[in-house]
C-alpha cells in the first residue's frame, strides 16, 4: 500500500485502465483544472450541483493522497463550498475511501445538501477529522473507511455495511429527497439517463460564478 505521505510528486502516478486518468468519461464535465485536481460534474448526478474532485494522479481513495496536497484540496473545497452556497445550500462531503467504490480513483462527492441528520451520540463513526492527516493515519492502519463532511463535522467510518447503509439510506437520502423530491433510490443508470439537464444546469451556474468572481477581482484591483 502507498502510504500518501510518502508519494513523491515528482512522477504522477497513472492507470491505464482507470476512466479518471484517461479522462475519456469526464472531459465534457470538467468544470475547473488546478494543478493537481479536477473539479467535475457528476455523470450520473443525484441532484442538480454534485461535483467531484479528483485528483489527476492515480490514487486509490484520499487516504493515499500526500499532505503536499492538502492546500490545494482545502481551497478546491472552500471554492465548492461558496458556490453552492450562493446557488444552493451548503455542501456535505462524501467519499467511499475504497470501500464499496465504483471507480478506483480517489474522488471526493460535493453534494449540496445542507444539514445532515446524522447524531453524533449514535456512535457509529470511528473518528472525527481534524485534517487529512487523520484520513492518511487510518489508511495506513486499518485501509478500508468512509467518510462524510458536513458544516459541523468531518466524520470517519470504518467499513461496517450496516452504518454505511444507515448512512446512505437515513442521512444522504434525506439531502436527495429534499432537495430533488425523490420519492425512491435511483440507480446509477436511471441517474446517468436523467442527469443531461441537471449536468447544464450546474455547469451554467458555474460558469456564472466564476464569470463573477473574475468581474469582482478586476473591480477591486481598478
Amino acid at each position: 500500500m502507498q502510504n500518501g505521505s510518502q508519494v513523491s510528486l515528482n512522477t504522477e502516478a497513472f492507470d491505464t485502465n482507470c476512466a479518471f486518468c484517461q479522462r475519456n468519461d469526464i472531459a465534457f464535465n470538467i468544470l475547473k483544472e488546478t494543478r493537481f485536481f479536477l473539479l467535475v460534474t457528476d455523470h450520473a448526478p443525484l441532484i442538480e450541483g454534485h461535483i467531484l474532485i479528483i485528483p489527476k494522479s492515480h490514487f486509490a481513495c484520499y487516504g493515499a493522497v500526500p499532505r503536499e496536497l492538502d492546500a490545494e484540496l482545502y481551497a478546491l473545497k472552500q471554492e465548492v463550498q461558496q458556490f453552492f452556497i450562493r446557488y444552493y445550500v451548503p455542501a456535505v462531503f462524501w467519499e467511499h475511501g475504497v470501500f464499496r467504490q465504483t471507480v478506483f480513483h480517489a474522488h471526493l462527492h460535493c453534494f449540496p445538501f445542507g444539514d445532515t441528520e446524522y447524531n453524533l451520540s449514535d456512535q457509529l463513526h470511528s473518528r472525527v477529522v481534524r485534517s487529512q492527516d487523520d484520513i492518511r493515519a487510518w489508511y495506513t492502519t486499518e485501509e478500508q473507511y468512509f467518510y462524510m463532511e458536513d458544516e459541523s463535522n468531518a466524520l470517519l467510518f470504518a467499513p461496517n455495511i450496516d452504518h454505511y447503509m444507515h448512512i446512505i439510506k437515513d442521512v444522504l437520502w434525506h439531502g436527495v429527497s429534499t432537495r430533488a423530491k425523490h420519492t425512491h433510490w435511483r440507480s446509477q443508470q436511471q441517474r446517468f439517463e436523467e442527469g443531461g439537464p441537471l449536468i447544464t444546469a450546474s455547469k451554467h451556474k458555474w460558469r456564472e460564478f466564476q464569470e463573477q468572481g473574475a468581474a469582482y477581482a478586476d473591480e477591486t484591483s481598478a
